[in-house]
């Protein structure tokens, strides 16, 4: 298949394989992380926490199964072969907590809420991968290596295979034990097994996340360019997006474009089917302020943080990478900060 397809058009179609699974979850699963964290702390109800439980913790046991049969490559990843800085992830992890929270989605939810008609949301994305791209790539990108510089990894940045190493197991054992026990804190409640519909999206989410390690493993195996081994992220691929949209013919197309164009043709084949698909605008020019803000905070906080709730919260918590959970905790104290600003004013009692 590479020999007429190529690699960058295969690396584009398995992101957008895989986007597609993740935008139909996000409109007919209602898969949102800001929503989660809402519905957790103000709503009463955990059911969107543990569907995010049911998705990583499949993606784990998926994951590396995967890398056990020897179909997923993920030492490779960025997430296990870079050397992380803590401080860079938790300040980026608050700064795009605080962000979502502002913008009301992170860039993942901007994508499916845009698929479904809401132009708020293309602000989002614009303004996201802008910020993305300029402390990635860009004016502000001396400035991040200079307060966050990155240390070379002397070893696998990774849970599971420092686990592993410790007690002479392949990785993989401890790896899917940990996601197996993640499954099961995430299935403990008898009303929450009786919502089918948000157990099969989390599993759809999941084996969205561990397709992309394996199709990106077979083309980094199997092509004659080099390609990166990845899965789904929504930062610098909204950025990155943009720059192929006007620059096509001198650039390439790679999986986090496929990622992107997925989730938007998911969300809107989603949203007709559900028949939510309308046109929205934003009418207050407050609101648009804060958003317009909060996507500026999340670009920038993703790039720091090495991820979103998606890149961060799945992707690399789907290898146990050593940043995840903090990066996770982060994003979560941000969000929770955001939402007790906009919804009680910090008020005394």
């Amino acid at each position: 298949m590479l020999e007429w397809m190529g690699e960058s058009q295969a690396m584009a179609l398995i992101g957008c394989l895989g986007g597609l699974l993740l935008g139909l979850a996000a409109r007919m699963g209602r898969f949102c992380s800001l929503g989660a964290i809402e519905d957790a702390l103000y709503g009463g109800s955990w059911d969107r926490a543990r569907m995010w439980g049911v998705a990583l913790g499949g993606a784990i046991v998926l994951t590396f199964a995967a890398q056990a049969l020897g179909w997923a490559g993920i030492e490779s990843s960025i997430y296990l072969s870079t050397a992380f800085s803590p401080l860079a992830v938790v300040t980026g992890g608050l700064l795009f907590g605080y962000g979502m929270a502002m913008a009301g989605n992170c860039g993942f939810g901007a994508l499916a809420r845009l698929g479904g008609g809401d132009l708020r949301s293309f602000v989002i994305v614009l303004v996201m991968g802008l910020s993305a791209l300029a402390i990635l790539s860009g004016p502000l990108a001396r400035l991040r290596l200079t307060l966050f510089p990155t240390p070379p990894a002397p070893r696998s940045q990774g849970i599971a295979h420092e686990l592993g190493d410790l007690v002479g197991l392949s990785p993989a054992i401890p790896g899917i034990a940990i996601g197996l026990l993640l499954l099961a804190v995430a299935l403990s409640s008898r009303s929450y097994l009786r919502n089918g519909r948000s157990i099969f999206w989390g599993v759809v989410i999941a084996v969205a996340i561990t397709s992309a390690w394996v199709g990106t493993s077979w083309v980094a195996a199997t092509g004659f360019a080099a390609s990166p081994i990845t899965s789904h992220t929504f930062a610098a691929p909204l950025g990155g997006s943009m720059l192929w949209l006007m620059t096509a013919s001198g650039t390439a197309l790679n999986f986090g474009v496929g990622s992107v164009a997925g989730v938007l043709t998911g969300a809107f084949l989603g949203s007709l089917v559900k028949g939510h698909f309308r046109w929205e605008a934003c009418e207050d020019p407050r609101e648009l302020r804060r958003q317009i803000g909060g996507a500026a905070l999340m670009g920038l906080g993703a790039v720091l943080a090495l991820g979103c709730t998606v890149g961060q919260g799945l992707s690399a918590f789907s290898v146990l990478a050593f940043s995840a959970p903090l990066a996770a905790a982060s994003i979560i104290l941000g969000a929770a900060f955001g939402l007790r600003q906009l919804i009680t004013g910090f008020a005394a009692g």
